[in-house]
């Protein structure tokens, strides 16, 4: 191919006007990106090749590449939008989803069944007072059962009363004591089915009360207040 163009440009110029031969043109120099200095060395221009009859010129710029339609992004129908995201298929038997299983809350624990009553009763009652500084008082005891029951009386008096004396009234002897504002009674002997026996006591420095605030006998409200 390089031979038949010179041996066509040789033809060409032969038959043409004889001219002089000039020196030929310099080289371009250009200078390099980022540097303010120019490259001396010459560079070669990317000219045009001259065209010869006969001889069709050869293609320099690239061909353009096609891209397969699966990598082009977007929609492949030109709108350029975002792919969908995929939709999970259908369970394999054509039925719907298994709704998730239902919590359930343990069952609260039963409460302690309530201790059963007391046969055992008390009525308290003042027998004596002084200016209301000082009273005797009294709590009557009754056993409602078929058998001898013992019993605890506990009764808070008026803030800042001070204990005189405690005794059962024809009965042996239990044990008393006063403990952070509260008096505590319990009984010598059991008290026989059916039978009372009262318990009395006797305080003074009740700051003008005489009713105490709490009265009860096995853990049983007292009647009278």
């Amino acid at each position: 191919m390089v031979v038949l163009l010179i041996v066509a440009l040789a033809s060409y110029r032969s038959r043409g006007p004889a001219f002089e031969a000039r020196p030929a043109d310099p080289a371009p120099t250009y200078s390099l990106p980022g540097s303010g200095e120019t490259d001396r060395a010459p560079v070669a221009a990317n000219l045009p090749e001259p065209a010869v009859p006969g001889l069709t010129p050869r293609r320099t710029d690239p061909l353009p590449v096609e891209l397969p339609v699966d990598v082009v992004g977007g929609d492949p129908s030109g709108g350029g939008g975002a792919v969908p995201p995929p939709v999970d298929p259908p369970p394999a038997d054509g039925g719907a989803a298994p709704a998730p299983a239902p919590t359930t809350t343990p069952p609260a624990a039963p409460a302690p069944p309530a201790p059963p009553s007391s046969p055992m009763t008390g009525r308290f009652s003042v027998l004596d007072s002084w200016n209301n500084q000082a009273f005797i008082g009294e709590v009557l005891l009754r056993n409602r059962d078929r058998v001898a029951r013992p019993w605890t009386v506990r009764l808070v008096p008026p803030a800042g009363s001070r204990l005189v004396t405690s005794w059962v009234e024809g009965a042996p002897q239990g044990s008393s004591r006063m403990s952070g504002g509260v008096f505590t009674y319990s009984s010598g002997v059991n008290v026989a089915p059916g039978a009372t026996v009262p318990l009395r006591f006797h305080f003074e420095n009740t700051g003008g009360s005489i009713r105490p605030s709490r009265c009860t006998v096995d853990g049983v409200a007292c009647s009278g207040l």
